[in-house]
Protein backbone atom coordinates (compact mmCIF):
# COMPACT_ATOMS: atom_id res chain seq x y z
CA UNK A 1 0.00 0.00 0.00
CA UNK A 2 1.90 3.50 -1.16
CA UNK A 3 1.71 6.54 1.17
CA UNK A 4 -1.12 8.08 0.33
CA UNK A 5 -3.73 5.20 -0.03
CA UNK A 6 -2.03 4.40 3.60
CA UNK A 7 -3.04 7.70 4.84
CA UNK A 8 -6.30 8.18 3.31
CA UNK A 9 -7.22 5.04 5.17
CA UNK A 10 -5.89 6.43 8.42
CA UNK A 11 -7.81 9.57 7.97
CA UNK A 12 -10.80 7.61 7.50
CA UNK A 13 -10.48 5.68 10.41
CA UNK A 14 -9.60 8.67 12.43
CA UNK A 15 -12.93 10.43 11.19
CA UNK A 16 -15.22 7.42 13.11
CA UNK A 17 -12.92 8.14 16.45
CA UNK A 18 -12.96 11.49 16.95
CA UNK A 19 -15.83 14.56 16.04
CA UNK A 20 -15.68 16.38 13.13
CA UNK A 21 -14.67 19.80 14.36
CA UNK A 22 -11.41 17.40 16.38
CA UNK A 23 -10.77 15.80 12.76
CA UNK A 24 -10.77 19.57 11.27
CA UNK A 25 -8.80 21.02 13.39
CA UNK A 26 -5.74 18.72 14.18
CA UNK A 27 -5.84 15.93 11.21
CA UNK A 28 -7.06 17.25 7.99
CA UNK A 29 -4.22 19.00 7.41
CA UNK A 30 -1.86 16.61 8.14
CA UNK A 31 0.09 13.79 5.61
CA UNK A 32 2.26 10.66 6.14
CA UNK A 33 5.77 11.67 5.04
CA UNK A 34 7.67 8.12 5.60
CA UNK A 35 6.83 4.60 7.72
CA UNK A 36 10.47 2.69 7.74
CA UNK A 37 11.53 0.93 11.06
CA UNK A 38 8.75 0.45 12.99
CA UNK A 39 8.45 4.44 13.52
CA UNK A 40 5.95 6.79 11.03
CA UNK A 41 7.19 10.16 10.16
CA UNK A 42 3.60 12.76 9.90
CA UNK A 43 3.87 15.42 8.28
CA UNK A 44 2.20 18.73 10.42
CA UNK A 45 2.05 22.13 9.10
CA UNK A 46 2.92 24.12 12.28
CA UNK A 47 4.23 23.94 15.95
CA UNK A 48 0.90 23.83 18.14
CA UNK A 49 -0.25 20.81 16.03
CA UNK A 50 2.98 18.92 16.60
CA UNK A 51 2.25 19.94 20.11
CA UNK A 52 -1.33 19.05 20.82
CA UNK A 53 -1.30 15.99 18.50
CA UNK A 54 1.36 14.16 20.59
CA UNK A 55 -0.07 15.68 23.76
CA UNK A 56 -3.54 14.66 23.42
CA UNK A 57 -3.84 12.26 20.19
CA UNK A 58 -0.38 9.82 20.03
CA UNK A 59 -2.30 6.77 21.69
CA UNK A 60 -5.20 6.90 19.59
CA UNK A 61 -3.06 7.93 16.30
CA UNK A 62 -0.69 4.83 17.04
CA UNK A 63 -3.57 2.52 17.83
CA UNK A 64 -4.89 3.49 14.52
CA UNK A 65 -1.83 2.90 12.25
CA UNK A 66 -1.21 -0.60 14.10
CA UNK A 67 -4.53 -1.60 13.21
CA UNK A 68 -3.57 -1.06 9.71
CA UNK A 69 -0.21 -1.61 8.82
CA UNK A 70 0.79 -3.67 12.23
CA UNK A 71 4.22 -3.13 14.30
CA UNK A 72 4.20 0.56 15.21
CA UNK A 73 6.39 1.31 18.00
CA UNK A 74 6.94 4.97 17.66
CA UNK A 75 5.52 7.70 15.83
CA UNK A 76 7.31 11.61 15.41
CA UNK A 77 5.62 15.10 13.91
CA UNK A 78 8.24 17.11 11.69
CA UNK A 79 6.79 20.46 10.86
CA UNK A 80 6.96 21.47 7.40
CA UNK A 81 9.12 24.02 8.08
CA UNK A 82 11.99 21.97 9.16
CA UNK A 83 11.71 20.03 5.77
CA UNK A 84 12.64 23.01 3.96
CA UNK A 85 15.97 23.36 2.29
CA UNK A 86 18.23 25.77 3.80
CA UNK A 87 20.48 26.83 1.03
CA UNK A 88 18.34 29.12 -0.27
CA UNK A 89 18.32 30.93 3.66
CA UNK A 90 21.87 30.81 3.81
CA UNK A 91 22.28 32.35 0.25
CA UNK A 92 20.58 35.75 0.98
CA UNK A 93 21.72 38.81 1.41
CA UNK A 94 23.98 39.27 4.82
CA UNK A 95 21.66 42.73 5.11
CA UNK A 96 18.85 41.02 4.73
CA UNK A 97 19.19 37.85 7.56
CA UNK A 98 20.40 40.55 10.00
CA UNK A 99 17.54 42.32 9.19
CA UNK A 100 15.05 39.81 9.27
CA UNK A 101 16.83 38.77 12.91
CA UNK A 102 16.58 42.10 14.01
CA UNK A 103 13.43 43.22 13.29
CA UNK A 104 10.96 43.21 16.46
CA UNK A 105 7.49 41.26 15.96
CA UNK A 106 6.27 41.82 19.32
CA UNK A 107 5.01 45.51 19.47
CA UNK A 108 4.24 47.03 23.08
CA UNK A 109 1.70 48.92 21.33
CA UNK A 110 0.13 45.37 20.92
CA UNK A 111 -0.53 45.15 24.51
CA UNK A 112 -0.53 41.70 24.03
CA UNK A 113 0.25 39.17 27.20
CA UNK A 114 3.44 36.53 25.56
CA UNK A 115 2.67 34.15 27.99
CA UNK A 116 -1.20 33.91 26.65
CA UNK A 117 -0.41 31.06 23.65
CA UNK A 118 -2.60 28.28 22.34
CA UNK A 119 0.21 26.24 23.93
CA UNK A 120 -0.74 27.42 27.67
CA UNK A 121 -4.36 26.96 26.50
CA UNK A 122 -5.92 23.56 27.76
CA UNK A 123 -8.54 22.57 25.36
CA UNK A 124 -11.21 20.43 26.55
CA UNK A 125 -15.14 20.19 25.41
CA UNK A 126 -16.59 22.97 27.31
CA UNK A 127 -14.41 24.87 24.72
CA UNK A 128 -13.40 23.46 22.09
CA UNK A 129 -15.86 25.10 19.32
CA UNK A 130 -13.89 28.39 20.66
CA UNK A 131 -10.65 26.85 20.46
CA UNK A 132 -10.88 25.80 16.83
CA UNK A 133 -12.62 29.30 15.70
CA UNK A 134 -9.96 30.67 17.40
CA UNK A 135 -7.21 28.82 15.50
CA UNK A 136 -8.86 29.37 12.13
CA UNK A 137 -8.55 32.95 12.73
CA UNK A 138 -5.13 33.39 13.70
CA UNK A 139 -4.17 31.21 10.73
CA UNK A 140 -6.23 33.23 8.55
CA UNK A 141 -6.86 36.66 9.86
CA UNK A 142 -9.32 38.88 8.12
CA UNK A 143 -10.47 35.60 5.46
CA UNK A 144 -12.55 33.48 8.04
CA UNK A 145 -15.04 34.03 10.64
CA UNK A 146 -15.10 37.98 10.89
CA UNK A 147 -15.56 39.21 13.07
CA UNK A 148 -14.93 36.59 15.81
CA UNK A 149 -17.50 36.84 18.52
CA UNK A 150 -16.30 35.03 22.25
CA UNK A 151 -18.72 35.17 24.95
CA UNK A 152 -19.20 33.17 28.24
CA UNK A 153 -19.05 33.87 31.84
CA UNK A 154 -16.01 35.85 33.47
CA UNK A 155 -12.94 33.68 34.06
CA UNK A 156 -13.25 30.99 31.50
CA UNK A 157 -10.31 31.60 28.92
CA UNK A 158 -12.11 34.48 26.84
CA UNK A 159 -9.29 36.77 27.34
CA UNK A 160 -6.50 33.88 27.13
CA UNK A 161 -7.80 33.08 24.04
CA UNK A 162 -8.24 36.66 22.13
CA UNK A 163 -4.11 37.22 23.17
CA UNK A 164 -3.28 33.81 22.12
CA UNK A 165 -4.52 34.69 18.46
CA UNK A 166 -3.02 37.73 18.60
CA UNK A 167 0.16 36.53 19.76
CA UNK A 168 0.15 33.64 17.24
CA UNK A 169 -0.42 36.82 14.19
CA UNK A 170 2.57 38.36 15.74
CA UNK A 171 4.82 35.43 15.41
CA UNK A 172 3.81 34.45 11.72
CA UNK A 173 3.13 37.68 10.04
CA UNK A 174 4.05 41.30 9.92
CA UNK A 175 0.64 41.70 10.39
CA UNK A 176 -0.15 44.97 12.91
CA UNK A 177 -2.17 44.19 16.23
CA UNK A 178 -3.82 45.50 18.66
CA UNK A 179 -5.43 44.65 22.28
CA UNK A 180 -7.24 46.40 24.25
CA UNK A 181 -10.76 46.93 26.62
CA UNK A 182 -13.92 48.38 25.52
CA UNK A 183 -12.78 50.73 29.08
CA UNK A 184 -9.64 51.60 27.01
CA UNK A 185 -11.36 52.41 23.87
CA UNK A 186 -13.81 54.76 25.61
CA UNK A 187 -10.91 56.59 27.75
CA UNK A 188 -9.19 56.89 24.58
CA UNK A 189 -12.34 58.40 22.59
CA UNK A 190 -13.00 60.54 25.42
CA UNK A 191 -9.68 62.26 25.17
CA UNK A 192 -10.67 63.77 22.03
CA UNK A 193 -14.04 65.40 23.19
CA UNK A 194 -11.80 66.66 26.52
CA UNK A 195 -9.44 68.93 23.83
CA UNK A 196 -10.54 72.15 22.70
CA UNK A 197 -12.32 71.31 19.38
CA UNK A 198 -10.76 74.24 17.26
CA UNK A 199 -6.92 73.65 18.99
CA UNK A 200 -4.38 72.07 17.10
CA UNK A 201 -3.91 69.49 20.07
CA UNK A 202 -7.80 68.35 19.37
CA UNK A 203 -6.71 67.29 15.37
CA UNK A 204 -3.82 66.09 16.65
CA UNK A 205 -5.62 63.57 19.22
CA UNK A 206 -8.24 62.73 16.55
CA UNK A 207 -5.73 61.54 13.81
CA UNK A 208 -3.52 59.63 16.76
CA UNK A 209 -7.14 57.46 17.62
CA UNK A 210 -7.80 56.93 13.77
CA UNK A 211 -4.25 55.65 13.21
CA UNK A 212 -4.39 53.70 16.72
CA UNK A 213 -7.61 51.99 15.77
CA UNK A 214 -7.68 52.18 12.10
CA UNK A 215 -4.09 51.48 10.85
CA UNK A 216 -4.14 47.68 11.71
CA UNK A 217 -4.34 44.38 10.73
CA UNK A 218 -6.59 42.88 13.77
CA UNK A 219 -8.49 44.90 16.43
CA UNK A 220 -8.93 42.41 19.20
CA UNK A 221 -11.46 44.43 22.12
CA UNK A 222 -12.21 42.58 25.70
CA UNK A 223 -15.58 43.28 27.55
CA UNK A 224 -17.64 44.89 24.41
CA UNK A 225 -20.78 44.84 27.21
CA UNK A 226 -18.97 47.82 29.06
CA UNK A 227 -19.60 50.20 25.90
CA UNK A 228 -23.41 49.84 26.51
CA UNK A 229 -24.84 53.59 27.75
CA UNK A 230 -22.28 55.46 25.36
CA UNK A 231 -23.65 56.32 22.65
CA UNK A 232 -20.96 58.41 20.73
CA UNK A 233 -18.55 55.99 21.67
CA UNK A 234 -20.90 53.51 20.13
CA UNK A 235 -20.89 55.58 17.01
CA UNK A 236 -17.47 55.56 16.58
CA UNK A 237 -16.97 52.21 17.39
CA UNK A 238 -19.36 51.45 14.45
CA UNK A 239 -17.06 53.36 12.26
CA UNK A 240 -13.79 52.05 13.38
CA UNK A 241 -15.31 48.29 12.47
CA UNK A 242 -16.90 49.05 8.83
CA UNK A 243 -13.73 50.71 7.95
CA UNK A 244 -11.89 47.13 9.51
CA UNK A 245 -14.14 45.15 7.86
CA UNK A 246 -14.57 46.57 4.67
CA UNK A 247 -10.22 46.32 4.43
CA UNK A 248 -11.06 42.77 5.06
CA UNK A 249 -8.56 43.65 8.71
CA UNK A 250 -9.62 40.71 11.32
CA UNK A 251 -11.68 41.98 14.36
CA UNK A 252 -11.59 39.84 17.42
CA UNK A 253 -14.34 40.84 20.12
CA UNK A 254 -15.36 39.13 23.48
CA UNK A 255 -18.44 40.04 25.84
CA UNK A 256 -19.98 37.89 28.96
CA UNK A 257 -23.13 37.15 26.95
CA UNK A 258 -24.10 36.76 23.16
CA UNK A 259 -24.62 39.34 20.55
CA UNK A 260 -28.43 39.06 21.12
CA UNK A 261 -28.55 39.66 24.87
CA UNK A 262 -26.51 43.03 24.58
CA UNK A 263 -29.68 45.04 24.67
CA UNK A 264 -28.58 48.11 25.54
CA UNK A 265 -25.91 48.34 22.35
CA UNK A 266 -27.06 49.75 19.03
CA UNK A 267 -28.94 46.92 16.83
CA UNK A 268 -26.66 47.81 14.00
CA UNK A 269 -23.67 46.84 16.00
CA UNK A 270 -25.19 43.56 17.58
CA UNK A 271 -26.25 42.48 13.81
CA UNK A 272 -22.79 42.96 12.98
CA UNK A 273 -21.32 40.96 15.99
CA UNK A 274 -23.07 38.11 14.26
CA UNK A 275 -21.91 38.42 10.92
CA UNK A 276 -18.77 35.99 11.28
CA UNK A 277 -19.46 33.63 14.26
CA UNK A 278 -20.30 33.88 17.54
CA UNK A 279 -18.68 31.04 19.76
CA UNK A 280 -19.78 29.97 23.30
CA UNK A 281 -17.08 29.20 26.09
CA UNK A 282 -18.79 27.45 28.67
CA UNK A 283 -17.64 26.43 32.27
CA UNK A 284 -14.76 23.81 32.38
CA UNK A 285 -16.03 19.94 33.37
CA UNK A 286 -14.46 18.48 35.78
CA UNK A 287 -11.72 16.48 33.76
CA UNK A 288 -10.61 19.81 32.32
CA UNK A 289 -10.36 21.19 35.31
CA UNK A 290 -8.31 18.86 36.76
CA UNK A 291 -5.76 19.08 33.55
CA UNK A 292 -5.78 22.95 34.39
CA UNK A 293 -4.66 22.22 37.26
CA UNK A 294 -1.71 20.36 36.23
CA UNK A 295 -1.12 22.64 33.65
CA UNK A 296 -0.52 25.12 36.54
CA UNK A 297 1.67 23.33 38.30
CA UNK A 298 3.58 22.50 35.32
CA UNK A 299 3.90 26.07 34.25
CA UNK A 300 4.61 26.95 37.94
CA UNK A 301 7.76 24.39 38.04
CA UNK A 302 6.41 23.59 41.61
CA UNK A 303 8.24 21.17 43.50
CA UNK A 304 6.08 20.38 45.89
CA UNK A 305 4.09 17.59 45.72
CA UNK A 306 0.42 17.67 44.97
CA UNK A 307 -1.37 14.68 45.29
CA UNK A 308 -4.06 13.29 42.50
CA UNK A 309 -7.23 13.40 45.05
CA UNK A 310 -6.31 17.01 46.30
CA UNK A 311 -6.28 17.54 42.58
CA UNK A 312 -9.81 16.38 42.43
CA UNK A 313 -10.97 17.50 45.65
CA UNK A 314 -10.12 21.41 44.31
CA UNK A 315 -11.54 20.98 40.89
CA UNK A 316 -14.23 19.12 42.42
CA UNK A 317 -15.69 22.57 44.63
CA UNK A 318 -14.63 25.05 41.73
CA UNK A 319 -16.56 24.54 38.44
CA UNK A 320 -16.85 27.78 37.17
CA UNK A 321 -13.86 30.06 37.25
CA UNK A 322 -10.25 29.18 35.76
CA UNK A 323 -9.03 31.69 38.35
CA UNK A 324 -10.72 30.01 41.31
CA UNK A 325 -8.33 27.64 40.64
CA UNK A 326 -5.43 28.70 40.03
CA UNK A 327 -5.83 30.66 43.20
CA UNK A 328 -6.38 27.41 45.41
CA UNK A 329 -2.91 26.31 44.22
CA UNK A 330 -1.54 29.43 45.22
CA UNK A 331 -3.48 29.05 47.94
CA UNK A 332 -2.45 25.79 49.01
CA UNK A 333 1.76 26.51 48.31
CA UNK A 334 1.40 30.03 50.37
CA UNK A 335 -0.35 27.46 53.61
CA UNK A 336 2.65 25.03 53.04
CA UNK A 337 5.48 27.73 52.61
CA UNK A 338 3.93 29.08 56.48
CA UNK A 339 4.25 26.01 58.20
CA UNK A 340 7.44 24.95 57.36
CA UNK A 341 7.17 23.17 53.83
CA UNK A 342 4.16 20.71 55.38
CA UNK A 343 3.13 17.99 52.95
CA UNK A 344 -0.23 18.75 50.82
CA UNK A 345 -2.29 16.42 51.70
CA UNK A 346 -6.47 16.05 51.47
CA UNK A 347 -7.32 16.91 55.02
CA UNK A 348 -4.32 20.14 54.60
CA UNK A 349 -5.89 21.18 51.55
CA UNK A 350 -9.71 20.81 52.68
CA UNK A 351 -8.46 22.87 55.76
CA UNK A 352 -6.47 25.73 53.72
CA UNK A 353 -9.39 25.92 51.21
CA UNK A 354 -12.61 25.77 53.64
CA UNK A 355 -12.58 29.65 53.25
CA UNK A 356 -12.62 29.68 49.53
CA UNK A 357 -14.16 26.47 48.10
CA UNK A 358 -17.54 27.25 46.82
CA UNK A 359 -19.70 24.46 47.97
CA UNK A 360 -22.49 25.33 46.20
CA UNK A 361 -20.91 24.10 42.98
CA UNK A 362 -19.82 20.68 44.16
CA UNK A 363 -22.74 17.84 44.40
CA UNK A 364 -25.16 20.01 45.49
CA UNK A 365 -26.96 20.83 42.80
CA UNK A 366 -25.28 20.06 39.16
CA UNK A 367 -25.87 18.28 35.90
CA UNK A 368 -24.22 14.94 36.79
CA UNK A 369 -26.37 15.03 40.33
CA UNK A 370 -30.04 15.79 38.10
CA UNK A 371 -28.84 13.02 35.75
CA UNK A 372 -28.34 10.30 38.70
CA UNK A 373 -31.72 11.33 40.46
CA UNK A 374 -33.51 10.96 37.53
CA UNK A 375 -32.09 7.78 35.91
CA UNK A 376 -32.49 6.01 39.63
CA UNK A 377 -36.24 7.47 39.55
CA UNK A 378 -36.68 5.49 36.69
CA UNK A 379 -34.66 2.51 37.15
CA UNK A 380 -32.29 3.30 34.04
CA UNK A 381 -28.49 4.01 34.10
CA UNK A 382 -27.05 7.18 33.88
CA UNK A 383 -24.80 6.04 30.84
CA UNK A 384 -28.93 4.69 29.59
CA UNK A 385 -29.74 8.54 30.20
CA UNK A 386 -26.09 9.86 28.01
CA UNK A 387 -27.03 7.36 25.21
CA UNK A 388 -28.46 7.35 21.80
CA UNK A 389 -30.86 4.74 22.59
CA UNK A 390 -34.43 5.88 21.61
CA UNK A 391 -36.46 3.59 23.56
CA UNK A 392 -39.41 5.75 25.15
CA UNK A 393 -38.37 3.85 28.35
CA UNK A 394 -34.94 5.88 27.87
CA UNK A 395 -35.91 8.75 25.68
CA UNK A 396 -38.39 9.95 27.96
CA UNK A 397 -36.32 10.06 31.21
CA UNK A 398 -33.27 11.98 28.74
CA UNK A 399 -35.59 14.69 28.12
CA UNK A 400 -37.35 15.06 32.00
CA UNK A 401 -33.44 15.07 32.97
CA UNK A 402 -32.36 17.76 30.30
CA UNK A 403 -35.50 19.69 31.00
CA UNK A 404 -34.78 19.94 34.88
CA UNK A 405 -31.19 21.03 34.30
CA UNK A 406 -32.53 23.83 32.05
CA UNK A 407 -34.88 24.92 34.25
CA UNK A 408 -32.98 24.34 37.77
CA UNK A 409 -29.35 24.87 37.04
CA UNK A 410 -30.16 27.95 34.32
CA UNK A 411 -27.51 25.99 32.29
CA UNK A 412 -27.35 26.68 28.52
CA UNK A 413 -28.66 24.82 26.12
CA UNK A 414 -25.43 23.90 24.35
CA UNK A 415 -23.80 22.83 27.88
CA UNK A 416 -26.61 20.40 28.63
CA UNK A 417 -26.27 19.14 25.18
CA UNK A 418 -22.17 18.32 25.94
CA UNK A 419 -23.15 16.31 29.53
CA UNK A 420 -25.63 14.51 27.78
CA UNK A 421 -23.05 12.86 25.56
CA UNK A 422 -22.56 15.45 22.93
CA UNK A 423 -26.00 15.92 21.64
CA UNK A 424 -26.80 18.61 19.24
CA UNK A 425 -27.93 21.98 21.09
CA UNK A 426 -31.46 21.39 19.10
CA UNK A 427 -32.31 17.60 20.44
CA UNK A 428 -31.87 20.15 23.61
CA UNK A 429 -33.74 22.51 22.86
CA UNK A 430 -37.14 20.28 21.55
CA UNK A 431 -36.76 18.31 24.87
CA UNK A 432 -37.22 21.07 27.11
CA UNK A 433 -40.13 22.39 25.07
CA UNK A 434 -41.90 19.20 24.62
CA UNK A 435 -41.86 18.09 28.75
CA UNK A 436 -43.11 21.91 29.53
CA UNK A 437 -45.69 21.24 27.26
CA UNK A 438 -47.03 17.86 28.87
CA UNK A 439 -46.56 19.38 32.07
CA UNK A 440 -49.30 21.53 31.25
CA UNK A 441 -51.43 19.12 29.73
CA UNK A 442 -50.64 16.14 32.01
CA UNK A 443 -51.16 15.75 35.33
CA UNK A 444 -49.07 12.57 35.92
CA UNK A 445 -46.15 14.05 34.43
CA UNK A 446 -46.53 17.13 36.64
CA UNK A 447 -46.49 15.04 39.46
CA UNK A 448 -43.70 12.99 38.56
CA UNK A 449 -41.72 16.10 37.59
CA UNK A 450 -42.44 17.17 41.14
CA UNK A 451 -41.42 14.48 42.72
CA UNK A 452 -38.50 14.13 41.47
CA UNK A 453 -37.52 17.90 42.36
CA UNK A 454 -38.64 16.72 45.12
CA UNK A 455 -35.21 14.66 45.50
CA UNK A 456 -33.22 17.38 44.05
CA UNK A 457 -33.96 19.76 46.08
Amino acid sequence: MNKELLWEKFLNEIQKRVNSMVYAAWFSKTSLLDLKDKKALILVPHQIYKKHLSDSYLDLITNVLNDIVGDIDDVEFILEEELKNQVEEQAKPIEETIAKVTSPKFHHESNLKPEYTFDTFIVGESNEEAHYAALKVAESPGLIYNPLFIYGNSGLGKTHLMHAIGNYIVEHSDKKVLYVTSEQFISDFSGIARREPSGDDNYSYAEFFKDKYRNIDVLIIDDIQFLAGTNKTQQEFFHTFEDLRNDKKQIIISSDRSPNDLKLLEDRLRTRFSWGITVDIFPPDLKLRINILRKKIEGARIDKDIPDEVLEYIASHMASDVRQLEGAINRLLACSAMMGGADITLSFAADALKDSINKGTSEKNNISKIQKIVADYFQISVDDIKSKKRSSSIAFPRQIAMFLSRELLNESFQRIALEFGGKDHTTVMHACKKIKNDTFNNKNIRDTIEKIKQNIT
